[in-house]
């Protein structure tokens, strides 16, 4: 068999060349298989189980059987007959003897605020025979003959529901199947979502200004004396969140350090209060987060050749426009990627809100953990989380379509 002329096509040759191209890219998935099945067991399947409690919700479901078909055979609307009072009556005895009752009034209080005390004063009487019926029921709590009472109970004995969702942004259903907003008087998901956001926005202005000038500042040193000074900047990440965030308790007292330097600087003529205050709040997490804006800018500003702007000036070009024309330009998607990982770092931040914001400076964290610890709403937690999740990811698109799309990166 004679060797193709040089420049002919080889059908074989090709073949070998796909085989040996899938034969490492099998190998390579099979070095990464372990890693990969890890990150999905360790990490993306947590998250994503948690996000789904946000849509589903088999409490009242599981718990109220009896009354789910009951409500499926009946009217869709307004208060139903005798048989879904019997029915309610027979899955509140039973939740009673298996211990589920306050779960189910819980979950009932998630659609209906203020229903708890009225489901658990039921399940005690329920199962006797005196309230299996309409009339017995409503006269003994009138609670029960309300077209919002079973509304809700409609809505809630569904699995899957969007009901946390709508809450996690202060809207509802409406008898009618429309959605609105809720009461004034419960509306707090809006405000905190707006603080959380407002007060990234803030602490990422900030970390920039101070950033910036900083990373220019030591670009312009020699390397020796720079990565000397750069170990200043990093002494934060070489102890915990917490350690750093006790230590601005200790700087932002009444009478702490910060406000005696004031005082011998001649800036103040009495000592401010900095504890549990939005202020304070700014002052600790910007210093934080101070060096995650910083590293990205400073690694640009290292690559930028200084003759660029010696040859700008021998143009004819001005300083400032040397600066925004020449300099700036490169040096954006180091801010771009500085200022994205502060702000997102930022959405989530937990602790320092907790011990040193004041009730009106908490964060949509602090909400979510509380659900979580406090109150076992896992649902609204993740509501919650999916709600900050979405509007987090938008934002990020958005900022990365409009400082660059793909040259906005982690340098």
């Amino acid at each position: 068999m004679t060797a193709p002329a040089p420049g002919v096509f080889d059908p074989g040759l090709a073949a070998s060349v796909r085989r040996a191209g899938r034969g490492q890219q099998a190998r390579a998935l099979a070095l990464v298989a372990p890693l990969l099945v890890l990150l999905i067991l360790s990490f993306a399947w947590p998250i994503l189980s948690l996000l789904g409690r946000a849509i589903h919700d088999p409490v009242m479901a599981d718990g109220l059987p009896r009354l789910s078909a009951a409500l499926a055979a009946g009217a869709p609307t307004g208060v139903p007959g005798d048989a879904a009072f019997a029915a309610l009556d027979a899955d509140l005895a039973a939740a009673r003897e298996n211990d589920t009752l306050f779960g189910i009034a819980k979950a009932f209080n998630a659609n209906l605020p203020g229903a708890r005390s009225h489901v658990v004063r039921a399940g005690r009487g329920a199962g006797d025979g005196t309230r299996a019926s309409r009339a017995a029921m409503v006269e003994a709590d009138p609670f029960w003959g309300e077209a919002d009472t079973w509304f809700a109970l409609r809505r809630g004995v569904r699995a899957y529901t969007t009901t946390y969702l709508l809450s996690a942004l202060d809207l509802e259903w409406r008898p009618d199947g429309s959605i609105g907003n809720v009461a004034p008087d419960q509306t707090i998901y809006r405000a905190v979502f707006l603080r959380t956001f407002a007060l990234a926005v803030t602490v990422t202005a900030a970390t920039l200004l101070l950033g910036f000038p900083l990373a220019w500042l030591l670009s312009q040193l020699p390397a020796r004396l720079a990565s000397r000074l750069i170990i200043l900047v990093l002494l934060p990440f070489w102890t915990s969140i917490l350690v750093r965030t006790a230590a601005w308790l200790v700087l932002l007292q009444k009478y702490g350090l910060l406000n005696q330097l004031l005082l011998w600087l001649g800036l103040s003529s009495g000592n401010f209060e900095l504890m549990y205050t939005r202020t304070g709040l700014i002052i600790a997490m910007t210093h934080i987060q101070l060096p995650f804006t910083f590293l990205p800018i400073y690694s640009i500003m290292r690559t930028i050749d200084p003759s660029q702007m010696r040859a700008a000036y021998s143009l004819g070009a001005r300083p400032l426009g040397a600066f925004l024309r020449v300099y700036l330009p490169q040096v954006m998607p180091g801010v771009a990627a500085g200022g994205l990982l502060t702000f997102i770092l930022c959405l989530g931040y937990f602790i320092t809100p907790a011990l040193i914001g004041g009730p009106a400076d908490q964060l949509i964290s602090n909400f979510i953990s509380d659900y979580i610890g406090t109150e076992l709403n896992w649902q609204m937690a993740a509501a919650l989380s999916c709600i900050l999740l979405a509007v987090t990811l938008s934002l990020s698109a958005l900022l990365g379509r409009l400082l660059g799309g793909a040259r906005v990166k982690l340098t």
